[in-house]
């Protein structure tokens, strides 16, 4: 799975309507540019992309009374939304996942009912534990990794690595069970999105062509 694909669903769709520029701007506001492959021209691929396959909707929309060529704005379609649902539901179950993918459904967490994601993480937490397991059982000699020299040190992180993502993830439950957030169902959300003309204090400023459309 690509994380640019649930970022830009997940952008227009809290938009409900958005052109590139916008969707750009917002994945810069999270810092998405540098720990995803949200650059510029990925995003505005992946938007003409999924508008060709049926994921958005491209309006035509107008030049701005300030001038400019014309825009194109986006909206999730139907289809769009059921697959921005299933990438979330399974980037939050699949411990196995990229960073990048990770952080990008965290970043969403909140479109989903309370229950709902207290059950996907748990099944995370499920899945790292199992995964540990096996490859303690099978993988890592009775004296321990170093007994196959440096090799054994990839097992260490990446037993690390399981370790310090479970550690996290029952965190998150528990502040989620203490009440944390607003998610589906409850009330306003909160706002992760840049109002039209909201200065972003963390965009990098480099212009694209695709800034124009």
């Amino acid at each position: 799975m690509s994380a640019i694909r649930l970022l830009v669903l997940g952008a227009v769709r809290q938009h409900g309507r958005a052109h590139g520029y916008q969707v750009r701007n917002d994945l810069e506001y999270w810092g998405a540019h540098e720990w995803s492959n949200a650059k510029p021209g990925s995003i505005y691929h992946a938007l003409k992309q999924m508008a060709k396959h049926g994921l958005l909707h491209a309006h035509e929309v107008a030049p701005s009374t300030a001038g400019g060529p014309p825009r194109t704005e986006y909206e999730i379609t139907d289809k769009g939304t059921e697959e921005f649902l299933r990438l979330l539901r399974e980037s939050l179950v699949a411990y196995d996942q990229k960073m990048d993918i990770q952080s990008a459904a965290i970043g969403f967490v909140v479109d989903l009912p309370r229950e709902e994601v207290l059950d996907l993480l748990r099944e995370r937490t499920r899945r790292i534990e199992a995964w540990r397991a096996a490859v303690t059982e099978h993988y890592i000699p009775e004296d321990g990794p170093g007994q196959l020299g440096h090799i054994g040190e990839i097992m260490n992180l990446w037993v690390h690595t399981a370790d310090s993502d479970a550690a996290w993830t029952r965190g998150l439950v528990a502040r989620i069970e203490g009440g944390a957030y607003s998610f589906a169902g409850e009330g306003e959300p909160f706002v992760g999105v840049l109002t039209e003309g909201q200065e972003n204090p963390y965009a990098t400023g480099e212009p694209h062509p695709g800034d124009a459309d």
